[in-house]
């Protein structure tokens, strides 16, 4: 009995012809914590190759290769979150645990840039806020888009809005933030690079923080039920067509794999890193980009459908390749010659 006195199953329906009015709450909160976090990211990526030029004196090789080499980690590791995501500990318990990582270590850029007149420490500090925000990324950036289309029923026309809404948030903290975060930090003084990794550490608490105390109260389907607590069932067992559960392979037989990956892993590290000449983190990421897809096309409890629908987004991730690069190139060129102007630059590109 619904506290209206209807039956459970009239609530049920009253709930779902409610929310086809409109977009569903959890839209907006998923919306206002990706904002933040974009706001976070965005806004350290805008003074981050300052910061190494300007307070820590590191060269532009040596700024552009940590750049690089922090940019291509970022957009690699949200393949582990996900995977964990989806075999142990399920969408929301990864957003927190990776927005947690990514407050940390933006509060240890701020640190960093705090004691800038100590090189070697800075230096350190530097490195280890980087970690967290590669592994926080991770763990945050694939979970909390997943979930917006769980906030929908199947077939649900009103879905596809929802992800044009859930991105317009995206630019929106990605706008705002060199904005904000630029003006802050670059002030002329190398001590204020400081209050813009701060702007970007409190953005994170914010979008944080939010998550967890709306989460239970927003994030549920139209029939009420909670959203992103349980890792995805289809990862870890098949269902045949009597509806029976068929095990997942043994721990034995995963452990098997997973050696086997990391060996041919290896073997591609050291010809990306001896023959080729590629420093370490390049000789990783060229290797790891091989191994993990090829991992997960051949995942044996992916249908033909969902196989079908992975290789459309490696292709397409195969021709993005080409895209992101050459457009911070044209902003590091319109940097060069419109200094004045860096940051709304960086909004708009």
């Amino acid at each position: 009995i619904s506290d209206g006195g209807e039956p459970a199953g009239s609530a049920s329906q009253n709930i779902t012809m409610t929310s086809r009015k409109g977009h569903p709450k959890g839209l907006y909160l998923l919306f206002a914590t990706e904002m933040w976090e974009r706001f976070s990211y965005y806004g350290m990526r805008a003074i981050f190759v300052l910061y190494m030029l300007k307070a820590l004196m590191l060269d532009k090789e040596m700024s552009s290769s940590i750049y690089g080499s922090y940019t291509g980690l970022v957009y690699l590791t949200p393949l582990l979150g996900g995977y964990v995501a989806d075999r142990f500990w399920g969408n929301r318990r990864s957003i927190l645990f990776g927005g947690m990582m990514m407050a940390l270590g933006q509060f240890c850029m701020f640190l960093s840039a705090s004691f800038y007149t100590n090189t070697t420490l800075a230096i350190w500090l530097m490195f280890i806020g980087l970690g967290f925000l590669i592994f926080g990324n991770g763990f945050f950036k694939p979970n909390i888009t997943t979930m917006v289309g769980q906030l929908y029923e199947e077939k649900d026309p009103r879905s596809d809005a929802a992800y044009t809404i859930f991105y317009m948030g995206i630019n929106l903290g990605a706008f705002f933030s060199p904005l904000v975060c630029g003006t802050l930090g670059e002030t002329g003084d190398p001590a204020d690079f400081r209050w813009g990794f701060l702007a970007a550490c409190i953005g994170m608490v914010i979008s944080t923080v939010s998550f967890k105390l709306l989460q239970r109260r927003y994030l549920i389907t139209p029939t009420g039920r909670q959203i992103g607590t349980e890792p995805n069932a289809r990862r870890d067992t098949t269902l045949s067509e009597t509806g029976k559960k068929t095990p997942s392979p043994g721990w034995g037989k995963m452990l098997c794999e997973w050696l086997q990956w990391i060996a041919l892993a290896a073997l591609l590290f050291a010809i990306f890193r001896i023959p080729c000449g590629l420093d370490v983190i390049g000789a990783a990421i060229f290797a790891l980009c091989i191994v993990i897809p090829c991992y997960i096309i051949t995942d044996r409890s992916l249908t033909r459908e969902e196989r079908d629908r992975v290789l459309v987004i490696f292709v397409i991730s195969f021709f993005v390749i080409f895209y992101k690069p050459n457009r911070y190139i044209i902003r590091i060129m319109l940097f060069d010659k419109t200094k004045k102007c860096t940051f709304l630059f960086q909004a708009l590109l």
